[in-house]
């Protein structure tokens, strides 16, 4: 390709393409992603949720206002704004809040397994977002995995008459991260991984000082230093580095198969939970993530058939 042949292009690709080396970028995101329940668990015990989920993002926030100032980043133009209000409205404030509250009062375990949906939950909206059509079976397997889930969930909480609201915010959360990621992955193209979440953990900060700071008035933290240690890496790792890996893998693509690496996330989770925070592993527990597991799993594994691309000028 020669130097000026991008003149032709609206905007240049900052990401190339190749599968192989999309799935392990993706596979780095979800290692790190994998600790993410259970220290929220552990940190819920020495802080409010509100405090977690806000306050993970500002320390986030002021790592990616740093490196953006020190690479001298370029600002976002036009629409790419209103595209990283939704990267940030899914995955700095959504997920996190969503996920602080529900683990105040759930095992990181029964999380994890709720969460076990997002891998479909990703596809499905990386679909949508890319305007791939793909078969029914894709559609029916998908609605199979949220009856799994949901029915674990409902089973957990005495029934389904018993849905805790609980269970309710973790779904909430599955939805605004799998929009977060979709939309991600596709600006991360155009500006980048780690500028992507960078900008976007800016644009959000505003509202998480607030938040954070309300959060202390309501009640100061009190927290061991191990749950301090949990809510670092919450801010570090789960909101910022982790990222860099997540959506340059997502960025790579193709997003519906680098989504699937996310079907190691949960059994990660669960396995950390069990060794860090001593929860028990039940039966119910087990069945309850294979199956979701196996369901996500069939969702991402369809064959999409794309949209015919349309030709430029």
């Amino acid at each position: 390709m020669k130097h000026n042949s991008s003149a032709t292009i609206g905007i240049r690709p900052v990401v190339s393409s190749s599968r192989p080396t999309g799935l392990w970028w993706g596979l780095l995101g979800v290692a790190a992603f994998s600790f993410t329940v259970p220290f929220t668990k552990a940190a819920v015990a020495g802080m409010s949720p509100l405090f977690i989920g806000s306050g993970r993002a500002v320390v986030a926030a002021v790592l990616a206002t740093l490196a953006l100032a020190l690479t001298r980043q370029r600002l976002p133009q036009g629409a790419q704004w209103a595209r990283l209000a939704v990267v940030a409205g899914g995955v700095v404030a959504g997920f996190p809040l969503l996920t602080s509250f529900a683990l105040a009062t759930t095992p990181a375990s029964h999380g994890a397994v709720v969460i076990a949906l997002l891998p479909a939950a990703t596809a499905t909206a990386a679909v949508l977002r890319g305007r791939e059509r793909p078969r029914p079976v894709f559609w029916l397997i998908t609605g199979a995995g949220a009856l799994a889930a949901i029915a674990f969930a409902s089973m957990q909480s005495g029934g389904f008459g018993m849905l805790h609201w609980a269970d309710l915010l973790l779904l909430g959360a599955v939805v605004s991260a799998a929009i977060g990621y979709a939309e991600g992955g596709l600006l991360a193209r155009e500006l980048g991984p780690w500028q992507t979440v960078s900008w976007a953990l800016v644009l959000a900060s505003p509202l998480m000082v607030f938040l954070t700071m309300l959060s202390v008035a309501q009640q100061s933290p009190s927290a061991t230093a191990v749950q301090w240690a949990a809510f670092a890496y919450l801010g570090v790792v789960s909101m910022f580095l982790g990222f860099f890996a997540w959506y340059h893998g997502l960025a790579i693509g193709p997003m519906a198969q680098v989504s699937q690496i996310q079907l190691v996330q949960p059994v990660l989770s669960i396995c950390w939970a069990a060794l860090l925070l001593g929860e028990d592993l039940t039966w119910t527990t087990i069945i309850g993530g294979v199956a979701v597991i196996l369901c996500a799993g069939a969702a991402v594994r369809v064959r999409l058939n794309p949209a015919p691309a349309r030709r430029g000028p």
